[in-house]
């Protein structure tokens, strides 16, 4: 359920696709209304922000100021269950200059410990979505096509990390939401027939994460649990 400020629970799940990958016709799948979905494209800039010890992502929160597409503004992720995630939002402007809003600062408080948050990655992504919808025109699921840049801060001269992934995403709410659920399984299964592969990443920043210890892999281990932990985009 979503409420004025735009906070709901997501249910999604991620998956890899090569370069070459062709995102196959789901508008035919059983349920549906069998028109061909209309795709839109957006261009997001992601700053995600931490603790100098990753104390967000060591408890599987993910928190990031966003500008661009359709729920542009801040997001505070709150792990739920496998594959669902409590989403808090917050409008751009209430954290001018990079500071985070007190509104999901304070969710936070008792694991950031006063320890100031900040910016620790940067992400852009090229999206390209696609709503699939019910026989009476009601969206049930979302498949997000993304091409990703990623740049860590604090880590001057390196090249960025860039790569492909399907986002899959349960959008209908209330008595539509369990076909929704059953969707999302059915698209997953065409996805990897197609090509794909469930991530082994739950997150944009944690396969950024991840990229980081097979480059440097001085990095203390700590920092593999940390890109393991992360959930939610």
């Amino acid at each position: 359920m979503t409420n004025s400020y735009g906070d709901h629970l997501e249910t999604e799940q991620k998956y890899d696709a090569g370069a070459d990958f062709t995102l196959p016709e789901l508008g035919s799948l059983p349920g549906l209304s069998g028109r061909r979905p209309q795709s839109k494209r957006y261009y997001l800039s992601a700053t995600y922000f931490d603790t100098e010890d990753f104390d967000l992502n060591q408890n599987r929160i993910t928190l990031r100021r966003r500008v661009g597409g359709s729920d542009e503004g801040w997001h505070l992720k709150l792990p739920v269950r496998k594959d669902t995630r409590q989403e808090l939002h917050a409008p751009l402007d209430d954290g001018p200059d990079g500071v985070v809003p007190a509104r999901l600062a304070t969710r936070v408080q008792d694991i950031t410990a006063g320890r100031r948050l900040r910016p620790i990655a940067i992400l852009d992504t090229e999206r390209t979505v696609v709503t699939l919808t019910g026989k009476s025109g009601e969206p049930l699921v979302e498949v997000a096509d993304d091409r990703v840049t990623a740049t860590q801060f604090g880590r001057a001269g390196e090249e960025p990390m860039r790569w492909r992934e399907i986002e899959v995403e349960v959008v209908a709410e209330g008595k539509e939401e369990e076909q929704a659920s059953q969707l999302l399984e059915e698209v997953g299964r065409v996805l990897r027939e197609a090509g794909a592969a469930r991530s082994s990443s739950g997150s944009k920043l944690g396969r950024l994460l991840q990229s980081l210890l097979i480059a440097n892999p001085e990095v203390p281990d700590t920092l593999l649990a940390l890109a393991g932990n992360v959930r939610g985009d």
